[in-house]
């Protein structure tokens, strides 16, 4: 049983923010960046299903790099500064 549901909702933000949408910066991104974000979700989503990775593991790999893509966004933002 998993404690965090993985809702349609937080699949999106996943998919926005791994596409390249800065959230620190006002939600600023391009609906290709976000498209693309998805592709990226589904694709890894199809590897981790047919290696037979268990669905814990997988929350983990796609949490760290959903944590990945916002570090590279905060690295991007100050770099603007």
């Amino acid at each position: 049983m998993s404690l965090i549901k993985s809702t349609p909702k937080k699949k999106s933000i996943a998919a926005a923010v791994i596409g390249g949408t800065s959230l620190s910066a006002g939600g600023i991104g391009t609906v290709a960046g976000t498209i693309v974000g998805a592709l990226i979700i589904g694709v890894l989503n199809n590897i981790l299903d047919l290696m037979n990775v268990s669905a814990y593991w997988q929350q983990i790999i796609k949490g760290c790099i959903i944590v990945g893509a916002v570090i590279l966004d905060q690295l991007k933002q100050r770099g603007r500064r």
